[in-house]
C-alpha cells in the first residue's frame, strides 16, 4: 500500500531502456539546467543597485557600466564552458576538469564549492521567487516561509519523477518568462524613446570610490551563477549531446545578456531604486508597462521561474554527487538510481539542506546573497585554469587561442572570487569559506573508509578456496509459552544444525510461568535442549547476549541466532509486536562469528498442528 501511494506521487518505476525518455533537448535544457542563470536577473541587478544607493541616488547610473562588465565576464564564461562541454562530454564540469588537470585537492575544492553553490541556489531561487510573488501581491507577505517550503516540496517531487518530466513541466513557464520579460523590457525601452548612451550616463553620475564600484561588481556577479550547470549535465541531453549542450549554453548567454542590459538601462533611465518590500525588477516592469495584465502575467511567470530555478541544482548536484560516489569520495548510495532512474539520494539531501537554509533566514533572499556566488566562482576559476592546462597537454589545432581565452576567463573569475570573499566575508560569506574545507575533509574521510573496505574485501580479485566449516550451534530465543511460532522456529533450526538450544527469559516474578514452560517442554519433547534464564531486570536482550557470549565452541565454529517473529499485517499492527530480532542484531553487530536470522510467520499461515 505504501509503495502504491509513492508510485502514484512520483510515477511508475521505469525500466533501464526507458532512460532515453528522460533525456532532454535544447529547449528542455533551458528549463532543466538554465533557470538558475536566467532567473538571476531578478536579484543580480538589484544587488548592484543596493550597493550603489548607499552612496546616494546619484550613483545609480553606474548600474549600466557595471552590468556591461558582468556581461563581458558572462561572454568569457560561455566561451569557456562551451570548450568544457567539448572536452568533457561525460559531465562533471569543474570537478572533472580539475581532477584531470590540476590534481585531486583541486578537484575536491571544485566539488565542495559546487555543492555549496547548488544548495544555496535552491534556497535563494525559491526565496527570490516568493519575494517576487509578495511584491506583486503584498497580502501574501506574512506567508513567505510556508510558501517557500511549499514551492521547494513541489520542485523536489517533480524531480523525483525524472529530469525529463520536470523539464517538460517547466518548459511553459520558462518560455513565458523569457518572452514576456524581453517583451516588457523592449516595450519600456521603445516607449522611453531616445536616451543618452551608457557612457553619458556614467559621466552624469556622482563620483564614487573604487571600493564601492568593486563591491557593486562583486554583488552583481550573482547574476552569473548557473552558467556552469549545462557543462555539468551534458549526459542528460539527447544525442548529439555535446552539440545540444553547446547550443543551450550559447542561447542562455544571449538571453541572459539581453535581460541584464535591458533591466539596467531601464532602471537608470527611469531613476528606479530598489524598495523595501518590492524588488527592483517589479518596479522596472511596473514603470515600463504599468500594473496591468502584462505586469501580473510576467510577475507570476517570474515567480514560477525563480522558484523553478532550483531545478538547475536538482539536475546538477545529484549528477555531481554520483560522479563523486563513483570515485569513492561520497557514499555509494549517491550513485544509485531510483525507480524513476534519477539519483534520489542526491535529490533528498539537496532538498533537506535547502529547507534548513530557508528556515534559518525565514525566506529572505537578501540574507543569502552574501553567501552566494563564492562557490560557483571558485568552480569557474578552477575549471578555466584546468582547461588552460588541458590545452597545453593536448595541444590541438588553435590551442594557444583557446588556452589564452581560458586564461583571461580564469583571471577575471579569480578577481571576482577574491572581491566576493573580501567584501562579503563579515556579511555571511564566512559560512561558505568554512563549509567548503569541511566538505573537502569529508571527501577524504569517505575515501579512506572505502580504501579500508577494499583492503578487506579485495573486490575483483579471486578469493581463497572455500572451506567447509563445522555445523553451527543454533540458538533460538523463544517466548515463555509454547506456540505454533515456537514449533516453526525449532523446525527451521534443526534444518540448519544438529545442536539447537532454545532460550527463554523469565523475570523474578514469573516463577510459575517458568515451571509451566519446563513441564510443557518435557511433555512436548521436541528433541531440543531448553535453557531458561532468569533476569533481575526487565530486559530480554541482555540475558540472551550474556548466554551467547558464555557458549564455548570449537575453533572456527559459527553460531546462528534464529529469532521467531510474527509478520505484521500492516504499518499500524507492526506497533503491536516487539522487535527482538532487531534489538539482538544491534547488540551483537560487532560479533563477526554470529549470524542472526529471522523466522517469520504470517497470521494467515497454517501452524502445522494437523500434521
Amino acid at each position: 500500500m505504501r509503495m502504491d501511494v509513492w508510485h502514484l506521487m512520483v510515477g511508475r518505476p521505469l525500466k533501464s531502456r526507458e532512460a532515453q525518455a528522460e533525456e532532454i533537448g535544447t529547449s528542455e535544457g533551458l528549463a532543466a539546467l538554465s533557470l538558475d542563470a536566467l532567473s538571476s536577473v531578478a536579484y543580480g541587478p538589484e544587488a548592484i543597485a543596493l550597493v550603489l544607493v548607499t552612496a546616494g541616488a546619484a550613483a545609480l547610473p553606474y548600474l549600466v557600466p557595471i552590468s556591461l562588465a558582468i556581461i563581458g565576464l558572462l561572454l568569457l564564461l560561455v566561451l569557456s564552458y562551451s570548450q568544457v562541454i567539448e572536452a568533457y562530454p561525460r559531465g562533471g564540469g569543474a570537478y572533472a576538469v580539475s581532477k584531470d588537470n590540476l590534481g585531486v585537492p583541486s578537484s575536491h575544492l571544485a566539488a565542495a564549492a559546487l555543492i555549496v553553490d547548488y544548495i544555496l541556489t535552491v534556497a535563494i531561487s525559491i526565496a527570490a521567487g516568493v519575494s517576487a510573488l509578495t511584491s506583486a501581491f503584498p497580502l501574501l507577505l506574512p506567508w513567505t516561509l510556508p510558501l517557500c517550503l511549499l514551492l521547494l516540496a513541489i520542485v523536489t517531487f517533480l524531480n523525483l519523477r525524472g529530469v525529463g518530466e520536470s523539464a517538460r513541466a517547466f518548459l511553459l513557464p520558462t518560455m513565458l518568462f523569457i518572452v514576456g520579460l524581453l517583451a516588457v523590457l523592449a516595450f519600456g525601452l521603445v516607449r522611453q524613446g531616445a536616451a543618452p548612451a551608457h557612457l553619458s550616463l556614467a559621466r552624469a553620475a556622482a563620483p564614487v570610490g573604487t571600493v564601492l564600484l568593486l563591491r557593486a561588481f562583486a554583488a552583481g556577479c550573482t547574476a552569473l551563477t548557473g552558467v556552469e550547470a549545462i557543462a555539468n549535465g551534458v549526459p542528460l541531453f539527447r544525442p548529439p549531446r555535446q552539440l545540444r549542450a553547446k547550443r543551450t549554453e550559447w542561447l542562455l548567454g544571449a538571453i541572459l545578456a539581453a535581460m541584464l542590459l535591458g533591466i539596467a538601462v531601464l532602471a537608470v533611465r527611469l531613476g528606479i531604486r530598489p524598495g523595501i518590500h518590492e524588488t527592483l525588477l517589479s518596479r522596472v516592469m511596473a514603470a515600463a508597462v504599468g500594473r496591468g495584465w502584462a505586469y501580473y502575467t510576467v510577475s507570476l511567470a517570474t515567480t514560477a521561474v525563480l522558484g523553478l530555478a532550483a531545478n538547475t541544482s536538482f539536475g546538477g548536484l545529484p549528477l555531481l554527487a554520483s560522479v563523486l560516489a563513483h570515485d569513492h569520495y561520497m557514499p555509494h548510495v549517491f550513485a544509485m538510481r531510483g525507480d524513476r532512474l534519477v539519483f534520489e539520494s542526491g535529490i533528498w539531501v539537496l532538498a533537506i539542506a535547502a529547507a534548513v537554509l530557508l528556515l534559518a533566514v525565514r525566506g529572505d533572499p537578501q540574507a543569502l546573497v552574501p553567501m552566494f556566488a563564492i562557490g560557483v566562482f571558485t568552480g569557474f576559476t578552477l575549471s578555466q585554469t584546468g582547461m588552460v592546462v588541458h590545452w597545453w597537454r593536448v595541444r590541438p589545432q588553435g590551442w594557444m587561442l583557446r588556452a589564452g581565452l581560458n586564461a583571461v576567463g580564469a583571471l577575471g573569475t579569480t578577481v571576482a572570487t577574491i572581491l566576493f570573499v573580501v567584501t562579503k566575508f563579515l556579511e555571511g560569506a564566512w559560512v561558505v569559506v568554512l563549509a567548503i574545507p569541511l566538505l573537502m575533509v569529508l571527501f577524504r574521510m569517505v575515501r579512506r573508509y572505502y580504501a579500508r573496505v577494499d583492503e578487506v574485501l579485495r573486490p575483483g580479485k579471486q578469493p581463497g578456496p572455500v572451506r567447509a566449516k563445522p555445523r553451527p550451534t543454533i540458538v533460538v530465543p523463544i517466548a515463555p509459552r509454547l506456540s505454533a511460532l515456537t514449533r516453526r522456529a525449532l523446525e527451521h533450526a534443526l534444518a540448519f544444525g544438529d545442536e539447537v538450544i532454545a532460550v527463554a527469559v523469565f523475570f523474578e516474578e514469573d516463577e510459575q510461568d517458568l515451571k509451566d514452560l519446563e513441564e510443557a517442554w518435557e511433555r512436548w519433547a521436541p528433541r531440543v535442549r531448553l535453557v531458561t534464564l532468569q533476569s533481575q531486570y526487565h530486559s530480554v536482550v541482555r540475558p540472551v547476549v550474556r548466554f551467547i557470549n558464555s557458549l564455548e565452541r570449537q575453533r572456527g565454529e559459527r553460531l546462528v541466532v534464529l529469532v521467531p517473529e510474527m509478520v505484521p499485517t500492516g504499518r499500524l499492527t507492526g506497533l503491536l509486536h516487539n522487535r527482538l530480532g532487531s534489538l539482538l542484531a544491534a547488540a551483537l553487530r560487532r560479533r563477526t562469528d554470529i549470524v542472526i536470522g529471522m523466522v517469520p510467520m504470517h497470521l494467515a499461515e497454517d501452524d502445522g498442528t494437523s500434521d
